[in-house]
């Protein structure tokens, strides 16, 4: 069971449309997959509260981070997404102290980078404490808009700082990619042609390919 956590100082990263989508991606290449819902906001709850077929299981915490991860372990997940309250409180604190590795949503912004900053920090002091050999999986490009110069600024930045850990595939800003939660689904059912689609496509193979694993064929026709 590989345990991901999805973390972001900043709200509004996108941080629970990644976790749901990169989880519905794995679920349709055939990984057993769980997700956790362990920011108090709940829109990943809500989500699921829509949930129609091709969603992964949700599990909230409420009595306790170590009953959600054993209910996943009992249920034979393959990888455990885990999704947190935007800020370094006692919630991610314990979702980072109980993570193989960390992915960051990450804006194309000046101010989310201080955020990554913050993060990159506390990481490092759950890993001297807590989980050692803990660190940031991999950092994700979300609500790319490639016409603004700001946007290739803030990329080279940021992946001439943490080089490999970036993810070579960005998600761009799309209408059909925010409209899907309301329908309760995820973005490869809701609108296989969209951008939004396409993106978390790519994104789910590079993910599965850095783990050591290949997409099935499920993922290769796009669930048609």
């Amino acid at each position: 069971m590989n345990v991901i956590t999805l973390a972001s100082r900043k709200g509004g990263a996108g941080k629970s449309t990644l976790t749901a989508q990169l989880a519905a991606q794995a679920h349709a290449c055939g990984k057993r997959v769980t997700v956790i819902d362990a920011d108090p906001q709940g829109s990943l709850s809500l989500w699921h509260a829509l949930r129609k077929d091709g969603l992964p299981k949700l599990v909230t915490p409420e009595r306790g981070l170590e009953r959600a991860l054993a209910f996943a372990m009992i249920e034979g997940a393959d990888y455990v997404f885990i999704d947190t309250p935007p800020s370094l409180g006692l919630l991610t604190l314990n979702a980072l102290s109980a993570a193989d590795g960390v992915l960051v949503p990450l804006q194309c912004e000046y101010y989310a980078l201080e955020g990554l900053s913050d993060l990159q920090t506390t990481i490092e002091l759950v890993s001297r404490s807590l989980n050692p050999g803990l660190g940031i999986e991999g950092i994700v490009l979300c609500m790319v808009d490639s016409r603004q110069n700001l946007t290739e600024q803030v990329a080279s930045e940021v992946r001439g700082h943490f080089d490999a850990r970036v993810y070579q595939t960005t998600v761009p800003r799309n209408v059909r990619l925010s409209e899907a939660p309301s329908f309760g689904k995820p973005i490869i059912l809701y609108d296989i042609a969209s951008k939004g689609a396409k993106s978390y496509l790519e994104l789910a193979r590079e993910f599965l390919a850095r783990q050591g694993g290949e997409p099935a064929a499920a993922l290769a026709s796009g669930q048609r």
